[in-house]
C-alpha cells in the first residue's frame, strides 16, 4: 500500500493501540508502530509529533473548536454555537470510533503521562472555546463559565458512553449530562 494512502493516519493509530494494548505505552516504540503499520518513520512524524498524539490528535480538536466559533454567525449564544459543535463531533469524529476510544481510555487511566497530556489537552480545548467566545463578543467570565462547562460535560459524557455497554450514541449521552448539569445548577444555593 502506497506510503500516501488516505488512511495513513488511522492506520498508524490502529497500530500503536494494538501494540500499546499488547506491551503497554512504554512498551511499544515509534519504530515497532510504524513497523506493524507497514510505513516509515518519518510517515509517523507527518501525522504525529510523538506517540502520545495517537491518543489526542495533536491540536486538532482545539483548532475545529477555534474554527467552528469563528464560523459561527453572530446571533446564537456562545453555548449554543458550542453545543451544535459537540453534535457534530460526537456523530463525525467519536462515534465511528467508539471501540477504538474505549482502549485507548484504559491505556490512558493507567499511565500517569497519558492522563497529564489528556488534562493538558483538555485545558487546550478550554482555552480555544474562551477565545472563540471572546472573539465573538462575549465578555471574560462568560466565555470561561461556557469554557469550562462545555468541557467538563464532554468528559463527563465521553466517560459515560465509553463505561456504557448500552449502544446509546454519544450524543445521548451529551444531552443526559446536560440535563443533569442543569438540574444540579438549578438547586437553590443554601
Amino acid at each position: 500500500m502506497a506510503r500516501w494512502a488516505p488512511d495513513t493516519r488511522e492506520r498508524l493509530r490502529a497500530a500503536a493501540l494494538e501494540l500499546f494494548e499488547e506491551r503497554g505505552f512504554a512498551g511499544a516504540t515509534v519504530p515497532d508502530i510504524v513497523a506493524r503499520a507497514g510505513l516509515t518513520e518519518r510517515t509517523f512524524f507527518r501525522h504525529f509529533s510523538d506517540k502520545r498524539e495517537v491518543f489526542f490528535g495533536d491540536d486538532e480538536i482545539p483548532a475545529l473548536a477555534t474554527a467552528m466559533l469563528a464560523a459561527a454567525p453572530a446571533g446564537p449564544p456562545p453555548f449554543a454555537v458550542v453545543w451544535g459543535g459537540l453534535h457534530v463531533l460526537a456523530v463525525e469524529r467519536f462515534e465511528p470510533r467508539r471501540e477504538q476510544m474505549r482502549s485507548a481510555r484504559r491505556l490512558i487511566r493507567d499511565e500517569p503521562a497519558l492522563r497529564e497530556r489528556d488534562l493538558q489537552k483538555q485545558d487546550a480545548l478550554r482555552e480555544a472555546i474562551a477565545a472563540g467566545c471572546l472573539a465573538r463578543g462575549v465578555d471574560a467570565l462568560t466565555a470561561r463559565v461556557v469554557a469550562g462547562i462545555t468541557v467538563d460535560l464532554l468528559q463527563t459524557a465521553l466517560d459515560e458512553w465509553l463505561g456504557d455497554d448500552d449502544v446509546a450514541p454519544l450524543t445521548a449521552h451529551l444531552a443526559r449530562v446536560r440535563e443533569r448539569m442543569r438540574a444540579v445548577l438549578a438547586d437553590p444555593v443554601e
